[in-house]
């Protein structure tokens, strides 16, 4: 169904309703149960909560944890700063569980999960559980929770970064009368519909940041003053027909020039353009699809990102159908850098098996997302996620025969642990070069949440390397990769064992994941893509990375959304295809005349524009143009 004004009114309603309820009822928990305050900034000693079971004291004291690891991140008035965080803590407990709510509801419409929320305790699934606990876990409330946490555990196999109960934001859960209340409004008759659509958990994101939120921070200040600003003040959602526009002629249209035109994907894509008299010449060696790389470098809820998905099924049907006409060794694995990969026909023994495996090698190998928002990249994994079941589902596999998805490559921009004491601890640890490297890697972060893809890591990568391993020179580029990569490996596993070590203190758990998120986004940075496709954030720069950009980005530093794409450009293969919905005014204003010069005309050739004018992008003030350019040689 369209996602038209009347609809989108009713589930913005809806996530407004829902996030009041339940941010006032974790707001009362931390106040009232576990003494912190997000309207002063007080915070009792733990000594003091006397009042608290076993169960409850340790919640306490990760609660302190999580604010302790935010708050060394910041660097502003400590009692400020403590009232941010405790706010930003009950923000992001409620967002996580409206999202495992809304999450398990569209499971259930697509046939992944017995009913368990669209009758509360009358579901299907929990009068089963019921049946079997026999009045064991207490009474009907606390059973439906004991029930509730068992279903997030059952998906956190596949999504940690959702349903994880031992994550920094899942540590509370609504008492009864609120349980109760978000379930009546989940499984309101207005918004019924709305679940069997990939596209309403994206629209959930959208509106959980109220218009009024967004008003008031520009009213302070004409540029974003921290990370939750810029992700907050740039979150619009992109039309459906503008995200098929830009996949269908970058994605598309590279698989349709790859074939020679032989291909579905001409009648599917609705927006390709594609001359009557058009015939490419195919190539000699088409691309093998699990090298083909799309990266969404704003990625929100990935709305790209599900088109995409759509159209990747497509391609690795008629790849599997190419190599069986044209034999093993037809498809072109090296061109994306994996030369190692074997025909799929000789990696499945038949074509249902490949069919079968589809979803979960498009999440795994192709779609790559990052976002300086992390509940963003919590919601673009469960999308994705959601994507890859309604497939299986469609084609009637099992539950119990799906493949295991990975955790796939969205990565969220998070800051770089900025505990001193936890980083000597783990520092000592390591081998002294090992330990140098890792200090040295974390200032390289250091602007990761203003930044996300902007950070040029990958740059500052081999001097990095050689500044602790040793120099040798311009021409050993490729050695100063590999001991990278070495070295890395070594760090990752070292930071997944102290957080094993350290799960003792949450803290220490929270400072190595963190760690490892920056090691993946350094990891992102360093991919060569075939597609990059965005909304990106546009209007002045954030005052802390003004400076930064503008040395990196000179020509594009009088809006983001130059940098952005200029940096997409940079991060593709030469004849990848980019597309971008931004502002038209880059195509006129004289303070980007050298960006136009030097990036749109300079590195790539325009292939299609549409100028669409005001009111394309929600309540975005702009009038936007979405336009697609492909990188020269």
């Amino acid at each position: 169904m369209a996602f038209d004004n009347e609809t989108r009114g009713k589930l913005q309603r809806f996530v407004t309703d829902i996030r009041a309820l339940l941010t006032e009822d974790f707001t009362r928990q931390l106040q009232q149960t576990y003494g912190m305050d997000p309207a002063s900034g007080g915070v009792a000693p733990i000594e003091s909560l006397n009042h608290l079971d076993d169960e409850r004291l340790e919640t306490a004291q990760i609660l302190r944890d999580v604010m302790d690891h935010y708050m060394a991140s910041e660097a502003k008035d400590e009692k400020q700063t403590r009232v941010s965080v405790l706010q930003r803590i009950a923000r992001e407990q409620a967002f996580t569980i409206l999202n495992r709510l809304a999450a398990l509801r569209m499971m259930e419409a697509r046939g992944i999960l017995l009913e368990a929320i669209g009758q509360g305790t009358q579901s299907q699934a929990f009068r089963l559980y019921q049946q079997v606990a026999n009045g064991s876990l207490g009474d009907t409330g606390e059973t439906y929770k004991h029930f509730l946490h068992s279903l997030f555990d059952l998906f956190a196999v596949d999504l940690p970064s959702l349903f994880d109960r031992y994550s920094p934001q899942s540590r509370l859960f609504p008492r009864e009368v609120t349980l109760t209340k978000a379930l009546e409004l989940i499984n309101g008759d207005e918004i019924e519909p709305l679940w069997t659509e990939d596209e309403t958990i994206g629209w959930i994101y959208q509106y959980f940041n109220s218009k009024e939120e967004r008003k008031a921070m520009r009213d302070a200040s004409q540029a974003p003053r921290n990370s939750r600003e810029l992700a907050v003040r740039n979150q619009f959602f992109t039309p459906r027909y503008v995200v098929e526009f830009l996949v269908d002629n970058t994605l598309g249209r590279l698989w349709f020039n790859w074939t020679g035109g032989q291909t579905d994907l001409r009648d599917r894509c609705q927006y390709l353009l594609v001359k009557p008299d058009e015939q490419p010449e195919p190539a000699k060696r088409l691309r093998d699809p699990r090298t083909i790389k799309l990266l969404d470098p704003a990625c929100g809820s990935m709305h790209f990102g599900l088109y995409a998905f759509d159209l990747f099924l497509e391609i690795y049907r008629e790849a599997w159908a190419w190599e069986q006409t044209h034999g093993p060794g037809c498809l072109d694995s090296e061109t994306g850098g994996s030369a190692d990969l074997k025909p799929l026909s000789q990696t499945y023994v038949d074509q249902e098996a490949f069919l079968h495996d589809m979803p979960r090698l498009i999440i795994e190998h192709n779609i790559y997302g990052v976002d300086i928002d992390p509940r963003a990249a919590q919601i673009a994994s469960l999308a994705l996620w959601l994507r890859a079941q309604r497939a299986w589902h469609e084609t009637s596999v099992k539950a119990k025969d799906r493949p295991q998805v990975g955790r796939g490559h969205v990565v969220a921009a998070v800051a770089p642990p900025a505990e001193v004491d936890l980083r000597k601890r783990f520092m000592e640890e390591l081998d002294p070069l090992d330990a140098a490297l890792f200090e040295k890697t974390l200032f390289l972060l250091k602007g990761l949440p203003e930044l996300g893809v902007l950070l040029q890591v990958e740059k500052e990568l081999p001097a990095l390397v050689r500044a602790v391993f040793g120099e040798h020179g311009d021409l050993f580029r490729e050695e100063d990769m590999a001991k990278w990569h070495k070295a890395e490996t070594r760090l990752q596993e070292a930071l997944s064992e102290f957080a094993r070590a350290a799960r003792s203190t949450y803290q220490g758990q929270l400072f190595a994941e963190d760690a490892l998120q920056g090691l993946r986004m350094i990891d992102h940075c360093r991919e060569v893509f075939d597609v990059v496709v965005m909304n990106p954030p546009f209007g002045g720069l954030a005052d802390g990375t003004k400076t930064q950009l503008a040395k990196a980005f000179p020509t594009g530093k009088s809006d983001l959304m130059a940098i952005f794409v200029e940096r997409g450009i940079g991060l593709m293969r030469a004849g990848s295809r980019i597309g971008a919905i931004t502002s038209r005014t880059c195509f006129f204003l004289k303070s980007l005349q050298k960006w136009r010069e030097h990036v749109v005309l300079g590195m790539t050739e325009t292939q299609v524009m549409a100028d669409l004018g005001y009111g394309v992008m929600d309540d975005a003030a702009v009038e936007a143009a979405a336009y697609v350019l492909e990188k020269k040689a």
